[in-house]
């Protein structure tokens, strides 16, 4: 892997929208990749496996649960500070920025949303502080874009639930020591249950195989007869507008994050181009290379003015899950564009390990399809415009 020469493109003084906190975060976050992440990214994702040591780093830099506040661990920070926290992670790698997005807002933000004190207290700053890590468990074999089809159901039997079923495609699994169930009751109304590691009847098989987020350690939840004590479940909100309310925060913060990837692709290009010598000159200097470089930075410029404006959006509670859709979707799709330009623009090298490009193409394949497809984000914004319902 070359040296991370990372310098963040700003085209339209976007920091100057950013207060001292919004910097300093970013900052952080910054520096902690350059020095902990990209020396050994690559050689993670050639093996296909999870550096655990990062995970006390993304606990110190705030990234778990930053908007967590501070009496259970968490950093009391802004959404915008959220954000720049995800845009920097996933600039180092997709993969990792899954870790810390699925522990804030799919395991935590629920956790300080749907649960109650007792609970809060127990599980929000073991997880804040990495001592423990979790994940959340909606996505089944048989449906993914369709939750409310889920089959995974629990049963009361008097002093506890009895929950079966499974779930797959499951960021943090095998890792995890507690999962963010959702499972339907005997009425099918769907509720959060917190499921602990070493509960009998409970599993995390690993998912192999993987050509993208291959430094993320993904798994599958099985549940066979698992007792789950009635005081582990979520009492402060059901039905499926609990989960999809954890996905809105966490598609918020993979429209930042997709960012991240764009701009390192992006500055990759960029510095290539201007080193790498062809017919007596360097490449940048070709129209059609520059017509790619700058297409990338027009499109990164108005993703960060989009999430910036969601960002003040979600920090004033304005924020709707069908703009939470748009933004996520564009700019993963801005991203997976960007990434392919460069890796033409690097021409063979577009593809060595020595740069980042392709794993960044690689892991947003999946980033596309996660968190609602690209698709299904279309059809969110199709229903908000129209009224009219394309799911049924």
């Amino acid at each position: 892997m070359r040296p991370d020469l990372f310098s963040a493109p700003d085209y339209y003084n976007l920091d100057e929208l950013l207060t001292d906190e919004h910097k300093l975060v970013r900052e952080a976050a910054r520096k902690w990749v350059k020095r902990e992440v990209s020396p050994i990214i690559e050689t993670y994702a050639q093996k296909s496996k999870f550096p655990k040591q990062l995970i006390k780093g993304l606990s110190e830099i705030g990234a778990f649960g930053p908007y967590i506040p501070l009496e259970y661990g968490g950093a009391g920070l802004d959404q915008i500070s959220y954000g720049l926290l995800m845009q920097e992670i996933e600039r180092g790698d997709s993969g990792i920025r899954s870790t810390a997005s699925v522990q804030s807002s799919l395991v935590m933000y629920p956790i300080w949303k749907y649960g109650n004190q007792e609970q809060r207290e127990k599980y929000l700053p073991k997880l804040a502080s990495g001592e423990w890590i979790g994940c959340f468990g909606l996505t089944e074999p048989d449906h993914g874009s369709n939750p409310s089809g889920m089959v995974t159901n629990f049963k009361d039997q008097g002093d506890h639930y009895l929950l079966n079923g499974a779930k797959m495609w499951i960021s943090n699994a095998p890792i995890a020591q507690i999962a963010i169930v959702w499972a339907k009751d005997e009425n099918d109304r769907v509720h959060g249950l917190i499921v602990e590691r070493g509960m009998a009847g409970f599993s995390t098989p690993k998912t192999k195989n993987k050509w993208s987020l291959r430094t993320s350690s993904t798994g599958e939840l099985i549940f066979d007869n698992v007792k789950i004590p009635k005081t582990n479940i979520l009492p402060n909100k059901s039905g499926l507008g609990a989960p999809l309310g954890c996905l809105d925060s966490a598609r918020y913060g993979i429209a930042w994050g997709a960012i991240g990837a764009a701009m390192d692709c992006y500055d990759t290009a960029l510095r290539y181009s201007q080193e790498r010598m062809q017919f007596g000159k360097p490449i940048g200097q070709f129209q059609l290379q520059q017509k790619k470089l700058a297409e990338m930075i027009t499109e990164i410029t108005k993703a960060q003015l989009l999430t910036w404006r969601l960002g003040v959006l979600k920090n004033e509670e304005k924020a709707t899950s069908a703009q939470i859709s748009m933004a996520k979707r564009n700019n993963v799709e801005m991203a997976i564009n960007c990434a392919r330009e460069a890796r033409q623009i690097l021409g063979g090298m577009g593809i060595s390990g020595e740069y980042s490009i392709m794993r960044h193409a690689m892991n947003l394949e999946s980033v596309i399809t996660y968190e609602g497809t690209h698709d299904i984000h279309l059809l969110i914004t199709g229903l908000d415009i129209t009224g009219l319902n394309a799911f049924k």
